[in-house]
């Protein structure tokens, strides 16, 4: 299967925007317990076509994050074969089914992320967030030097995709079970940046209906 989409941005050009380095992490690990026991997996749904999976990996890719590393688990095999030709780093959570705390402490011990300013973190399951969405959160990072936490919100409600500064880093690392960062965000006492996005671009899909109702095509 050939890569499709936006190709990546790399090393020089990227530097010339900005001497931070933003890792990318991109979640893909859940159990999408939502869907139904024995249901379709939400990631493999098409959205034009193409699976959500894959769609999100090309979003990442086409942004100014100097790396884009994808978290498997559940499904492992069929995520890696909706991924193939893309140029991603890989990493797979063998504790998946505790939740999402396992995926983000995956993805955090990575040498992508040790080695970058900031982490932004983002759900495999927005069919209609863009490159542009997630630039524009890069962007504000890097205007408050790196050291704050900036969100995605709408209606003047701070959530997901984040980027995460490396003063979170050791915190987030001690995470444990079905949980996000967001109380971590919320009590750490790092400043806290919200953008405005389009609400329409912050939509994730967790089941059957939802996937229907935003276009796309379910797939076992």
């Amino acid at each position: 299967m050939k890569a499709s989409g936006p190709p990546p941005l790399h090393g020089a050009i990227r530097k010339a925007e900005s001497d931070a380095v933003i890792a990318l992490i991109l979640l893909a690990a859940g159990q999408a317990s939502r869907m139904g026991a024995g249901g379709p997996h939400k990631l493999l749904a098409e959205f034009d076509g193409v699976p959500l999976v894959r769609r999100s990996a090309m979003v990442a890719l086409g942004t100014r994050a100097s790396s884009v590393t994808i978290v498997t688990g559940h499904r492992h095999q069929e995520i890696l074969a909706a991924l193939e030709g893309l140029d991603l780093q890989y990493v797979y959570n063998p504790d998946y089914a505790s939740g999402m705390a396992g995926s983000l402490v995956t993805g955090f011990k990575t040498d992508q992320a040790q080695r970058a300013d900031g982490v932004l973190v983002m759900n495999a399951d927005m069919p209609r967030i863009t490159s542009g969405d997630l630039d524009a959160l890069i962007k504000a990072f890097w205007d408050a030097k790196c050291d704050a936490v900036v969100r995605a919100a709408a209606h003047g409600r701070g959530g997901n995709p984040a980027v995460l500064p490396r003063s979170l880093y050791r915190s987030v690392l001690r995470l444990q079970g079905d949980v996000g960062a967001r109380h971590l965000i919320e009590t750490a006492g790092t400043p806290v940046i919200d953008v405005p996005i389009d609400e329409r671009s912050l939509l994730d899909v967790d089941t059957p209906e939802a996937i229907l109702a935003a276009g796309g095509v379910l797939r076992v």
